[in-house]
């Protein structure tokens, strides 16, 4: 599960993330970090819809290579 402190530095830094959810890279969530309580985080997505997310999947920087979730 993706921590507090990282969550509000993505946040602060406006970091566009991508949230891996599974293995296909057609399924994620690109955005960036609103809010987040314990178990759910908000993403706004570039056509500014929000999208509730499991904060115990993948959250890295969307200008990094994607990672492979199973792993």
């Amino acid at each position: 599960m993706i921590s507090e402190e990282q969550l509000d530095a993505y946040r602060q830094a406006g970091t566009k993330i991508r949230v891996v959810r599974d293995i296909l890279e057609r399924n994620d969530v690109i955005g960036i970090v609103v809010a987040w309580d314990d178990e759910h985080a908000l993403i706004r997505r570039q056509n500014r819809r929000v999208v509730q997310v499991k904060r115990t999947y993948l959250f890295q920087p969307f200008d990094e290579e994607r990672q492979n979730p199973i792993i």
